[in-house]
């Protein structure tokens, strides 16, 4: 049942009390499976990127799947993908277990987080690496022109702004 509702809340901030509270379990059980399914290579957290900015959020964490097919199983969602209404949530997830996955082969050392603001400005990928900071929103449409959230670039001036899409990732993720 944790496994069933974290694979609807791909990509977004979850509340280990709404979990606890839909679950019927003390929040401390919740922890304390969360803490196995990341043992277990199941899951990976990704934490929330601040400056002790009043305005940026930090106290959640976002779930992603380290196999995309694991989380279709628990939901029984096999459509293909001009069939799906997740397909944001997947190409996300998608996207970023593979620059995990490039990071860690060529040896690409960073922090990673999301960052979002309490009027809901957000970037899906954030990684801290070389001194410097590289925020990097996931979109299925290449179409879609998407501008870097103002709170970002007024608060980090010098940090890098991409959108990631089918037709550019393989940069983003080869080695």
């Amino acid at each position: 049942d944790l496994l069933k509702l974290l694979a609807f809340q791909v990509g977004s901030e979850v509340s280990l009390n709404e979990l606890a509270v839909q679950l019927g379990v003390d929040v401390r059980t919740v922890q304390r499976y969360l803490d196995l399914l990341e043992k277990a290579f199941v899951v990976i957290r990704l934490a929330g990127f601040s400056r002790n900015l009043r305005q940026e959020v930090t106290s959640k964490y976002r779930y992603y799947f380290l196999d995309n097919g694991i989380r279709n199983s628990i939901i029984a969602q096999f459509n293909g993908l001009d069939q799906r209404n997740d397909i944001g949530l997947l190409w996300e997830n998608f996207v970023f277990m593979e620059r995990l996955k490039h990071r860690t082969y060529s040896s690409l050392y960073a922090n990673t987080y999301f960052w979002r603001t309490y009027d809901q400005q957000e970037i899906d990928l954030v990684e801290e690496r070389d001194g410097g900071l590289f925020g990097y929103e996931c979109k299925w449409s290449a179409s879609k022109k998407v501008l870097p959230p103002k709170a970002w670039k007024a608060t980090y001036p010098d940090a890098e702004f991409k959108v990631i899409h089918p037709q550019n990732y393989f940069d983003f993720i080869a080695p």
